[in-house]
């Protein structure tokens, strides 16, 4: 069955085009009667409104992108709650779109967001991303992007982030305090900047600490479905760490099941800290010590920059990067030490 348009309902009606929308949009100029009519006709012929219809002649889709890696992270969903906090005040919808960590999907999102679907894009890439011609693409038929979290740095955009090196530093130091003399940092991407700025500040925090180069652990799970395995292998080494750095909050649940599992106690055999917005961070047993970042107050910011891009055309997106920090909070998975 073919879908039911204003064009259909204007022919059965023998009335024009212009007059269906104006009936269907409940406008003065259109007598009762016909709006009644039309309203009967649309009901019966179950007339979908089209979402895009009004604004398309304005050459508006009245839509966002939003381009995420995933949603089991609980990051990405309060920073959606912040994206959508802001495009409700401006009468957008959001799409959300999942590459599911792969460079390909995002790819092809993009060029999907490339047809007009959308009057703006908010992304934070995947792992797999290295490449920026997809979002170079983007920016060539006018549609503004701007990175929240991940970001691709070759890009001159707006973007919103935490203070990643920063971050990185103060894990490797709180565990470095607490006694740790074998950290390590667990990491998904060899290439993905919240990741590797992360992995800096560790760094640097040990080589002020004395512990040369060759003797600082950087352990890649890049394959979320050999993680568990890779994490229970890194911790039934005879020359196992005994602090972790969780990069990402993916990494929580596979290393207290795999230190479940092994017998291997929290944090008397080893200490833990991750990169978390967590809820449940204060009841796993034991709680959870986490790097939190300020995802609601990122998203918000990030759509507030993109509406800017939007709504100004002279708004130079390029000059725009934010820096919200992230704050430690100590829990039971790093305690003792001095």
């Amino acid at each position: 069955m073919s879908k039911v348009n204003i064009k259909v309902l204007a022919e059965q009606l023998q009335l024009s085009v212009s007059t269906i929308s104006k009936a269907l949009r409940d406008s003065y100029e259109i007598s009762d009667e016909t709006k009644k009519k039309v309203l009967e006709l649309a009901a019966q012929l179950n007339y979908v409104p089209n979402p895009y219809a009004s604004s398309l002649r304005k050459k508006k889709s009245k839509t966002i992108a939003v381009v995420l890696p995933e949603v089991a992270d609980n990051f990405f969903s309060l920073a959606i709650n912040g994206i959508q906090s802001i495009a409700e005040t401006k009468g957008y919808h959001v799409l959300i779109y999942l590459s599911h960590e792969k460079f390909a999907n995002e790819r092809t999102i993009l060029e999907d967001c490339q047809s007009g679907r959308v009057d703006g894009v908010l992304i934070s890439i995947s792992s797999e991303t290295k490449s920026a011609e997809h979002i170079i693409k983007l920016q060539a038929n006018n549609i503004p992007v701007v990175f929240f979290d991940r970001e691709q740095e070759s890009i001159e955009t707006a973007r919103v982030t935490t203070n990643d090196y920063d971050c990185g530093l103060m894990a490797a130091n709180h565990l470095l305090k607490k006694g740790c003399r074998k950290p390590a940092f667990v990491s998904i991407s060899q290439s993905l900047p919240i990741c590797l700025n992360r992995e800096e500040g560790f760094k640097a925090a040990l080589t002020e600490a004395g512990i040369p180069e060759a003797n600082q652990q950087i352990i890649y799970c890049t394959d979320n479905d050999s993680m568990y395995d890779q994490i229970k292998t890194i911790l039934q080494n005879k020359h196992r760490p005994d602090g972790l750095i969780a990069s990402v909050e993916k990494i929580v649940t596979p290393v207290y099941l795999a230190c479940h599992e092994l017998g291997i106690h929290i944090p008397e055999d080893i200490k833990v800290i991750a990169f978390a917005t967590l809820d449940t961070a204060p009841i796993l047993n034991p709680p959870l010590t986490t790097i939190t970042q300020p995802a609601f107050e990122i998203g918000k910011a990030a759509a507030t920059l993109l509406f800017k891009g939007i709504e100004k055309s002279t708004f130079d997106l390029s000059k725009e990067r934010m820096v919200i920090p992230s704050v430690l909070i100590e829990r039971e998975s790093t305690a003792g030490g001095s």
